[in-house]
């Protein structure tokens, strides 16, 4: 592996013009593909295989209608200004406005249907009267309780709140499927409803065709800033720093534009999938190239051989070399950074394509993205970065900055690494205990955790949505943004009489159960055979207890059965969402046994070792750990105000989130071991393998934590509370892998095993393959002799 990247790097310095040109075209015709193909991405997150989910199916086969969790279909939600009604006239005028703007608009359909409030409200009851009063009556009923059943009925789905103050109003573009809505089109109407909003009359809109989120670049730029600070200390040139930078921006540039191309091959590609791949992507592309620039430079240093190396005296002794020489020096380089870049990016994507194996679609899509990403980073790493190492040629260290010596890790000096490692050597078993300790507790609030699916209610404060779902909770009852449905399907042999007593009987069972606010019938098959029954619970879709009510909703159904014959099963959006969370929490442990496995196998190649894998895996628990424990005080919990909105974690954030730290824990696991191994490997005792590779390694293990800290914090920002969440908790994961876990309780066990840690049982060693991550075979590619730098001339390893 090293000698074919070796191979790789200095061919790419050496013909840079054809690696660039390559590159070139990957980009413009990766562009091109987005610009053509791309189509809306979705907000549907649905799973096969659920019985929620087949419940729907079967609804919509018997009574047929959109379905709901893909319906092109949402809500215009008006409300009165404080102290007025809809029915106010000059508030009613401002409606009648809104409505007939709404009408003139040709890509809606069925506009003439399209009323307000207060006419559908009068409309429903006198329906629901007309229909619904013979059979209260036939049940027992007397014309007094028929009356409040009707208007019970009625409040439960009418589009005017029982105070008169808010009021919803269906709308449903002409398209397919909510995907298929042209993003013009859904702009011009919350443009048109917003424009229409007064004084006297406020507006929101919810729904699925609402709930599709724009990616702003805001927060790469404040990213790529950090990063381009943490890059000039580590460096001390303006040219070496902007590298990773550019590389970086290829490789997600690249990795984003083929997922939105993706998006014209598949529906389940998510609205935050783009945003996550950019986030993953920019973070790894930044930290690969930091790697292999700054062992190019480590390589520099070591051949001239002065001490004091200052970015002044290193340009100098570079311009010295020919390009033959640069060439050289970049291949081994890209040889050995390059083949832990390889493993490194090799455990993200073993990480993150494992998701895949839980057969989650819309998850699926989003681990494919940011893998995607991530392999573009690593070719991006070994062959367009030494090409652009080659155009840059002599200069690649200069322009440097002021007041930063940014000194060498092969400087025979301490650094403070260095200081750090012997610290820990000192008292391995102190700091060991001490970052167990500190990582244990706070992952305590883990225990604690809550989980939901994105609804309206969880938008970002202040969105549209977010709004709308909050006056539906105060005017309508928090209920109705929960709603359920129940498929009740009598007895085969059943007689239409016996499947009316049937349904009756369902729908008062239904309503003896605790958490249920009101249960109808809101369709009836034409034979008489199957039902609907709208349920409307008494909590909100993120409350626990909506959970409750759905498990006891399920635990009656089988009593049910043994009374009647009949049977029903409940689906809707929110027992959709509600059995998607118990999924993701259900495959959590058999995904990460398929992941730690799997990694555990390659680190073992990688080391030839079983304790440092087994280290790696441990500690990864201790950092998952804790960041869950802190996410959950922050994001759910609302420690120290740092969130204006509490709220339940989003169900599949946890296994997103396992998969990705696992990964950058890895990756961190391999740079810095490597660089240990290496020294045993080249005959340094236990210990002094350990301080050495630390030495080597810390400084720039250092500069790449702080670069993917800043560049996941900089996602806080975003309104979407996913990528906000994720960022938050991707930033905290890295921090304590990188430095309490990787950089204290890694090196001290280390110390505490000595020469255990390094032995791989003989058998085992035989069976598994040979990988040279510590450059072994580059010992015998020679420094070739000088050549002229003909740019595109190749010049044969030596």
């Amino acid at each position: 592996m090293a000698t074919l990247l070796y191979r790789i790097g200095r061919s790419a310095y050496l013909h840079r013009w054809r690696f660039l040109a390559v590159w070139l075209l990957i980009l413009i015709a990766t562009a091109t593909a987005a610009a053509t193909l791309s189509k809306p991405t979705t907000s549907n997150m649905t799973i096969p295989g659920l019985q929620s989910l087949e419940t729907n199916d079967r609804i919509q086969e018997k009574f047929g209608g959109e379905d709901a969790m893909s319906a092109p279909s949402g809500n215009v939600v008006v409300r009165a200004a404080d102290g007025k009604t809809l029915s106010d006239p000059d508030v009613q005028a401002d409606v009648d406005k809104l409505i007939k703007d709404v009408q003139s608009k040709g890509y809606l359909k069925n506009t003439d249907g399209i009323v307000d409030p207060a006419t559908a409200a009068a409309g429903m009851e006198q329906q629901f009267t007309q229909q619904k009063m013979p059979q209260l009556q036939a049940q027992g009923l007397n014309e007094e309780q028929a009356k409040q059943q009707i208007a019970t009925d009625v409040a439960d789905i009418s589009p005017l709140s029982e105070n008169g103050r808010t009021g919803t109003i269906p709308i449903t573009f002409d398209a397919s499927t909510m995907q298929d809505v042209k993003p013009d089109d859904k702009k011009d109407l919350q443009s048109t409803v917003e424009g229409d909003a007064t004084g006297n009359l406020e507006v929101a809109f919810n729904g699925n065709v609402f709930q599709t989120q724009e990616i702003g670049g805001t927060a790469e730029i404040i990213g790529l800033i950090v990063a381009a600070v943490v890059l000039l200390v580590t460096f001390g040139s303006l040219v070496a720093a902007g590298l990773p930078l550019i590389t970086a921006v290829v490789g997600v540039g690249t990795g984003v534009g083929l997922i939105f191309a993706g998006t014209a091959l598949t529906d389940t590609i998510n609205s935050m999938t783009p945003t996550l791949a950019s986030m993953v992507g920019l973070a790894v592309g930044i930290d690969y190239a930091l790697f292999i620039v700054s062992r190019f430079r480590s390589e520099l240093v070591s051949h001239i051989g002065i001490d004091e190396m200052k970015p002044k005296d290193l340009v100098k002794e570079v311009k010295k070399m020919s390009a033959a020489e640069r060439a050289h020096y970049a291949g081994l380089a890209v040889g050995k950074a390059g083949t832990a870049v390889c493993f490194a990016g090799l455990t993200v994507l073993i990480a993150l394509a494992a998701l895949s194996i839980i057969n989650i679609p819309f998850l699926t899509a989003m681990a494919l993205a940011a893998a995607l990403t991530v392999a573009i980073a690593v070719l991006v790493a070994v062959t367009l970065l030494p090409a652009i190492l080659g155009l840059i040629g002599a200069s690649v260290f200069s322009v440097p900055v002021p007041g930063i010596n940014a000194p060498d890790p092969e400087n025979e000096k301490p650094t403070t690494g260095l200081k750090w490692v012997r610290q820990i050597r000192a008292r391995p078993a102190i700091f060991l205990v001490a970052g167990v300790i500190v990582l244990a507790l706070l992952a305590i609030p883990a225990l604690q955790m809550r989980l939901a699916m994105p609804t309206d209610s969880t938008s970002a404060l202040g969105t549209p949505t977010r709004t709308a779902a909050e006056w539906i909770d105060e005017d309508f009852g928090p209920g109705r943004n929960a709603p359920m449905i129940a498929l009740v399907e009598a007895d085969t042999n059943a007689s239409p009489e016996d499947a009316q007593k049937a349904f009756a009987t369902a729908v008062q069972d239904i309503k003896d159960v605790d958490g249920v606010k009101n249960a109808q019938i809101v369709g009836v098959t034409e034979d008489m055979h199957d039902a609907q029954l709208l349920i409307t619970p008494e909590y909100g879709a993120t409350d626990e207890r909506t959970s409750e009510t759905l498990q006891a909703l399920r635990d009656a159904a089988p009593g049910y059965h043994d009374e009647t014959g009949a049977t029903y099963e409940v689906t809707g959006t929110t027992p959709i969402y509600n059995d998607i969370s118990d999924r993701l929490s259900n495959v959590l442990i058999p995904y990460i046994a398929i992941v730690v496995a799997l990694a555990f196998v390659l680190l073992m190649a990688v080391f030839r070792s079983i304790w440092v894998p087994l280290i790696a895996a441990l500690g990864f628990a201790l950092s998952v750990a804790a960041t869950f424990g802190v996410t959950v005080g922050i994001w759910q919990e609302g420690w120290f105000g740092l969130s204006k909105d509490p709220q339940p974690l989003l169900s599949f954030l946890p296994i997103m989130l396992i998969g990705i730290v696992f990964g950058l824990a890895m990756d961190y696991q391999v740079f810095l071991v490597t660089r240990m191994r290496e020294g045993y490997v080249h005959g340094k005792t236990a210990g002094n393998a350990v301080s050495n590779g630390f030495k080597h390694g810390a400084r720039v293990v250092t500069a790449a934590a702080l670069i993917m800290i800043s560049v996941f914090a900089a996602f806080m920002l975003m309104d979407e509370p996913f990528i906000k969440v994720m960022g938050s908790a991707l930033a905290m994961a890295v921090f304590f892998d990188a430095f309490i876990v990787r950089m204290t309780i890694v090196p001290a066990t280390l110390f505490l095993l000595g020469e255990r840690a390094w032995k791989l049982p003989k058998w085992l060693d035989k069976i598994l393959p040979r990988v040279d991550v510590e450059g072994e075979g580059l010992k015998d590619q020679g420094v070739p002799e000088a050549h002229a730098d003909s740019g595109s001339t190749a010049v044969s390893a030596q």
